[in-house]
């Protein structure tokens, strides 16, 4: 026991209580708070899912350790506190990781044959009391805070959990098995070097023109893609909004949500961020946020250091395993310390509108079960900053508000990005999280709800980011979602006739569209460039082979593309909030080519470093806070 401190709240814990008094009637006779408090409190408890100690401390009412105090004299259950010695891993096979996880238990310590187990809640120990059958005759309750369960979890299964983290998606759904020493990629990538070089050596009129084809079969996709997606919008918008059906808008209790914001060597963000989510309207009973953040990082580490804290929000460390450190593999681990039967995920610069949350959980009430995943949209809070910025809305503007809003409505796989997500948590349980090797996890998980049957819908609600204003971070940036499309084109493609079974033909090919082509028109844009001058009255090297009739006939037709494209993004910055970027969607076509480079870097790290996070460093700009 030299590591703890047992507080009793009676002579002999044994014996019990005179009176069993609620817990609110306790600090009420305490002091702690008032009657008016009180009835306050209980008042709030009616409409929320939230256990009244949780009300009376995010209402600011009485602080967690007054409300533990009372739950120890009501329980009868003694206090705990750590000393400055840390707690001892071999504990570890006390209990299973699984079930104190579970029920928010932990193994503190033991005295002789009695195992004192850590909980925050009788109810709780109780329910794992049952679960371990006879070995449950064999523990006896301490109270402890949510942060002590959560620090000794980490110590004691931090490496278990963090290599489960690892491995969570099952192998077929994943990347994993991709080695980082593979013998036979680097090979394989010489091979297709060499010979595309000796076929421009050899034949290269013939070389251009079947590349040339290629990525103008892509264009072709993309282009109906976009076109369709686009009509589908337009008719939306012009149709009225149709009343509420029967059951909506009924009144319910509000659930948990717990919204996970990964964070990697922040220096600036963690008290802009704290500043921003503090505009939330949720009740903070029942919204928790969990900022995650890798052993290693003392940057951030630093900064939470300095940084004063609500008691809404939480930190998790996850403990450092392999050379595995992506944003996928954090979120898994933190995954299994969220409280909420929502889970959400925010990126450290993001500004989410403050009724955010309300309209996720109203969502979620009112949608069919099938409905796995709710995506907000996002804008940008910096569009001002420069030229880049500029583009970079115009280009997310056109996607969030005219493309993505189209492709599903035509009912199409929606690819989901990697902030203002919100998933049913037994469903993200169910599926595996992420996949922790993938770059771009987002993507790859929105086609395997997709494929697992399950429905992702988009709401109107925003959150807003910042927009990356300097060059070779943008290119940085575009290459790490090129590369995680690629791969996760990859991975699905490995069975492409289960992947059509599943998804349909239609939705088969809108996958294939929206991941294999859209990284195509990047990586051959510069064979469609040369469309440009044909147009200006020169022969394209194309005529030589397929004869002047068909280059210009996919001249014109590359221009037509060009107009569409040009046409949906003005539509798209129409509305007032963007309307000073109008002019700018002209110079979209001098802002793409830098696309093209990235999805080299891409192809590159695909051979060496198919696993490599390329972090955006966030905090450049100051607007927004």
């Amino acid at each position: 026991m030299s590591d703890l401190l047992l507080r009793l709240p009676f002579p002999q814990a044994a014996t019990p209580p005179v009176e069993r008094l609620p817990l609110g009637r306790l600090l009420v006779n305490a002091g702690t708070i008032t009657q008016n408090d009180l009835v306050h409190a209980l008042e709030l408890q009616r409409h929320i899912d939230a256990p009244l100690g949780e009300i009376l401390v995010a209402e600011g009412l009485a602080s967690p350790q007054e409300v533990m105090q009372s739950v120890s004299r009501q329980s009868n259950i003694p206090l705990a506190e750590h000393s400055a010695s840390l707690p001892d891993p071999s504990l570890g096979s006390a209990l299973p990781s699984g079930l104190c996880l579970k029920h928010r238990c932990v193994p503190w310590c033991k005295i002789g044959d009695v195992l004192m187990v850590g909980t925050n809640h009788p109810d709780h120990f109780e329910a794992l009391k049952k679960c371990m059958g006879e070995h449950g005759r064999h523990m006896l309750p301490v109270l402890v805070s949510n942060k002590q369960i959560r620090d000794q979890i980490t110590v004691i299964f931090g490496g278990e959990l963090a290599a489960r983290a690892s491995t969570r998606v099952p192998a077929i759904e994943s990347c994993r098995n991709w080695e980082l020493d593979s013998t036979w990629r680097k090979p394989l990538a010489g091979l297709v070097l060499a010979s595309l070089l000796l076929a421009l050596l050899f034949a290269p009129a013939w070389t251009i023109t079947v590349g040339m084809l290629f990525a103008f079969t892509t264009l072709v996709m993309s282009i109906v893609l976009k076109t369709a997606a686009f009509l589908a919008q337009m008719s939306k918008i012009s149709q009225p909004t149709p009343p509420l059906a029967r059951g909506e808008g009924r009144a319910f209790r509000s659930p948990k949500v717990s919204v996970l914001v990964p964070l990697l060597k922040e220096e600036e963000i963690a008290g802009k961020l704290i500043q921003r989510l503090s505009r939330l309207t949720y009740p903070k009973s029942l919204l928790e946020v969990v900022l995650v953040l890798e052993a290693h990082d003392t940057i951030t580490k630093e900064t939470i250091a300095r940084t004063e804290m609500p008691n809404w929000i939480s930190v998790v460390e996850v403990p450092t395993e392999g050379k595995l450190t992506t944003k996928p593999r954090a979120l898994n681990y933190a995954l299994d310390f969220c409280q909420g039967s929502i889970i959400g995920v925010w990126d450290a610069e993001d500004a989410p509108e403050p009724d955010q949350i309300e309209k996720v959980v109203t969502r979620f009430h009112e949608a069919p079960e099938n409905v796995a995943c709710v995506q907000g949209m996002l804008d940008y809070y910096n569009p001002r900053a420069n030229w880049l910025a500029r583009c970079f809305s115009i280009e997310y503007a056109t996607w969030w508000r005219m493309i993505l809003p189209g492709i599903a409505q035509l009912g199409l796989v929606i690819p989901l990005g990697g902030t203002t997500l919100f998933f049913r948590r037994d469903i993200l349980e169910k599926l595996g999280g992420w996949d922790a090797h993938n770059v771009t996890e987002d993507a790859d998980l929105g086609i395997r709800l997709a494929r697992h049957g399950y429905v992702t819908e988009l709401i109107p609600t925003v959150t807003y980011e910042e927009a990356n204003c300097r060059a070779w971070p943008w290119v940085k940036q575009r290459s790490r979602w090129l590369k995680g499309f690629l791969v996760t084109w990859l991975v699905h493609m490995r069975r492409p006739r289960a992947l059509l079974r599943e998804l349909g033909f239609i939705r088969f090919l809108g996958v294939q569209t929206l991941l294999f082509a859209t990284f195509v028109q990047f990586a051959c844009a510069p064979l469609l460039w040369p469309f440009w001058i044909t147009l200006a009255g020169f022969e394209h090297p194309v005529a030589t082979t397929m004869g002047e009739p068909v280059a210009v006939g996919m001249a014109w037709f590359f221009l037509g593309a060009a107009v569409v494209n040009l046409a949906i993004s003005m539509a798209a910055v129409s509305r007032k909030e963007h309307r000073h970027l109008m002019p700018y969607v002209f110079t979209i076509p001098l802002y793409f080519p830098m696309a093209a480079i990235s999805s080299y870097k891409a192809l590159k790290e695909m051979v060496v470093a198919p696993f490599y996070w390329d972090k955006t460093q966030h905090g450049v700009t100051r607007s927004g806070g």
